[in-house]
């Protein structure tokens, strides 16, 4: 068995056929040179509040909201890791924590409400208090929010990492997605392994453990029927059999039909398919978690989907696939002004 799972990584890894990319240098970040550092990983939140509080209603309901699966992961794991701390050991080091709710009850409250201030100790942090006049008031105002809280903190941490890949991206990608599609597309540095097919680019770190890859292809829009699930599995599927293949001639990936959830929202005024679930290679043992954007881009009459996945089958993967949702952020379409220059060149 494990010389069989061996086996099939390097055939899938020799499958890609790599090449280099580049880097970008680093820069400064926003932050004044006197605010120090926040401490902690991505999604990791540190709650304060009496042992009293986080032991009983209050601290039991963020604790359910807290640790909410995240979608679309093989394993089930929490949308963050959560650690506890009294008030009395809030104090110059625990208060440079990236992520940080405050519980505080008291009489001179009302009604239970939200305060939050940003990089108040460091950065970059975010500190949201929860208040209220009694537990059941707190603990009640803590599960009507669920989503609030949830999206406050997970869209924060994606924001983060997009700040971050606008400073610093592989610029070799970059110009190859602008060259290909007319998009602009931030990766991280270490995803600097590409390989370029029809109306399609894979890039990838190439690790031994931990392998992440983005993927980006695009398609005529015809109607609104392509954003049901039935189609964006047939279509991803099309496009992944012939640019993802396996070490054998029988082996290509494919997305597993039952564990994918879509849904749709818009990302600056754009219509977007946000799709999550699991990918696996068909006549393989080999799969993962997924998550994409599918764009529609007014200007060409077409769709840009982007995504992000993973294969870590020794590894925990919220981590990696939050990384690569925050890429899919980055995507930019050709305004009509880029289009008409580019005409005009012509």
């Amino acid at each position: 068995m494990r010389m069989k799972f061996l086996s099939s990584i390097c055939l899938f890894v020799l499958a890609f056929a790599f090449i280099s990319c580049g880097d970008q240098k680093r820069s400064v970040d926003d932050a004044s040179i006197l605010t120090p550092s926040s401490s902690g990983r991505p999604y990791e939140i540190m709650v304060v509040a009496e042992d009293s509080i986080w032991d009983g209603y209050v601290g039991r309901a963020l604790d359910d909201v807290l640790n909410t699966p995240l979608k679309g992961l093989p394993q089930e794991e929490s949308l963050f890791h959560v650690s506890h701390i009294v008030p009395e050991h809030y104090d110059r080091v625990t208060n440079l924590f990236r992520n940080i709710i405050v519980i505080d009850i008291g009489e001179l409250y009302t009604k239970a409400s939200f305060k939050i201030v940003r990089n108040l100790h460091a950065a970059p942090q975010m500190i949201m208090t929860i208040q209220g006049p009694s537990v059941l008031d707190v603990s009640v105002f803590i599960t009507e929010n669920t989503k609030f809280i949830t999206d406050f903190f997970g869209n924060e941490e994606i924001n983060r990492t997009v700040r971050a890949l606008n400073k610093r991206h592989n610029i070799e990608f970059s110009k190859k997605v602008q060259d290909m599609f007319g998009c602009d597309m931030y990766i991280p540095v270490d995803i600097n392994k590409m390989k370029i097919g029809d109306n399609f680019i894979w890039a990838s770190n190439d690790a031994l453990t931990g392998i992440q890859n983005i993927v980006i292809y695009s398609y005529p829009y015809v109607s609104e029927k392509v954003f049901t699930k039935h189609a964006y599995v047939a279509l991803r599927d099309s496009f992944m059999k012939v640019n993802i293949p396996g070490g054998q001639p029988n082996q290509y990936m494919a997305t597993d039909y039952e564990h994918v959830d879509v849904k749709n929202m818009k990302i600056q005024d754009s219509f977007v398919q946000e799709a999550r679930g699991l990918w696996q290679m068909e006549n393989d043992g080999m799969g993962g978690p997924f998550v994409a954007h599918s764009v529609v881009d007014t200007v060409n009459n077409r769709v840009v989907v982007v995504e992000g996945f993973v294969y870590a089958p020794e590894k925990m993967k919220r981590s990696m696939v939050r990384r690569l949702e925050a890429s899919l952020y980055t995507l930019k379409l050709p305004s009509g002004k880029d289009a008409e220059k580019k005409e005009d060149k012509k």
